[in-house]
């Protein structure tokens, strides 16, 4: 096999994993909290950043990412979701609770992040 088709098969492979994230700018201390469906996305996000087009959905972020670059920014995975293997499962509202949690925790607005407060 080459390169290409073990790249994609393991892409394949790799569990679809839920869970919280930050963005971190290393520059500033500010962050970013996020919670995704699937973990593979981030990439989709960094890309969307570098191209300039997350602006929509976080302006304040995408200036800074503008502004000091992509190398002063960090992406950290802060909890995977625990998925129940036995009865009800909201997937979606049990994201979001975590979520939630890790904005109380980290407080992540104005001056030291970059959320809004809901």
């Amino acid at each position: 096999m080459d390169r290409k088709k073990v790249l994609k098969q393991q892409f394949k492979e790799t569990p679809i994993e839920a869970g919280v994230f930050q963005i971190k700018n290393n520059q500033n201390g500010k962050v970013y909290i996020g919670s995704t469906k699937n973990f593979k996305t981030l990439n989709g996000l960094r890309f969307s950043l570098e191209a300039g087009t997350a602006s929509p959905t976080n302006r304040l972020l995408q200036e800074d990412w503008n502004h000091y670059g992509k190398d002063a920014f960090s992406f950290e995975i802060l909890e995977t979701l625990k998925k129940k293997k036995e009865g009800y499962f909201n997937e979606k509202e049990a994201l979001q609770e975590l979520e939630d949690k890790w904005l109380d925790h980290l407080q992540p607005y104005e001056d030291q992040g970059y959320n809004k407060k809901k």
